[in-house]
C-alpha cells in the first residue's frame, strides 16, 4: 500500500537534498498558487527558520508542512503551508502529516500552544484534529482564514 511505503522526514532547509527543496517548492506552488489561483510570495524567510516535514513516495514529494518554533512566532508554535499532492488526497495523507506535525510540535515545543492560520473551508479537518476556532475570519492573501489553536493541555 502507498500510505505505508511514504518516508516522513523533518529537517530544515540546510539539511533537505537541493531537489527535494526543488520538489517541495514546486508542490506549494502547484497547491498554493496554481490550484487556489493565489498570487503570493510563498518563498519567504520563514522557511530559513522552520522545520520543513516531507513526504516521499518512491522519489515523488507528494506531502510536506512547515513547523515554526516559539521563538519565530510570538511564543506559538505553528504549522503551515500544509498541502498534499492532488492525486494522494484520496489516501488521506493529509491527516497524517498534520498527526506527524502536531506530534513534533509537542515534542520539541512542550510549552507552547500551536497556533495556525486555517483556510476556512478546512475547519472541520482541523477541527477533528483537536484544533479550536480563536477570533474572527480574516482574508489572508484574498483567501478566508481563522486562527485556530491547538493546546495538548485539553487534549
Amino acid at each position: 500500500m502507498i500510505v505505508e511505503n511514504i518516508i516522513w522526514k523533518f529537517q530544515s532547509i540546510e539539511e533537505m537534498p537541493s531537489v527535494h527543496l526543488y520538489k517541495m517548492l514546486q508542490l506549494r506552488s502547484a497547491v498554493f498558487v496554481i490550484e487556489q489561483t493565489c498570487i503570493y510570495q510563498d518563498m519567504d524567510d520563514v522557511d530559513l527558520v522552520a522545520t520543513q516535514l516531507t513526504g516521499m513516495y518512491d522519489e515523488e514529494l507528494v506531502a510536506c508542512t512547515r513547523i515554526i518554533s516559539p521563538t519565530h512566532y510570538n511564543g506559538y508554535s505553528s504549522i503551515g503551508r500544509v498541502c498534499t499532492k492532488k492525486d494522494f488526497r484520496a489516501l488521506k495523507i493529509g491527516k497524517i502529516l498534520m498527526d506527524y506535525s502536531i506530534k513534533y510540535c509537542i515534542k520539541e515545543y512542550p510549552r507552547a500552544v500551536i497556533k495556525i492560520s486555517a483556510q476556512q473551508y478546512l475547519i472541520k479537518f482541523y477541527t477533528e484534529l483537536g484544533f479550536k476556532v480563536i477570533g474572527e475570519g480574516y482574508l489572508e492573501d484574498d483567501i478566508p482564514h481563522i486562527a485556530m489553536i491547538y493546546d495538548k493541555h485539553l487534549h
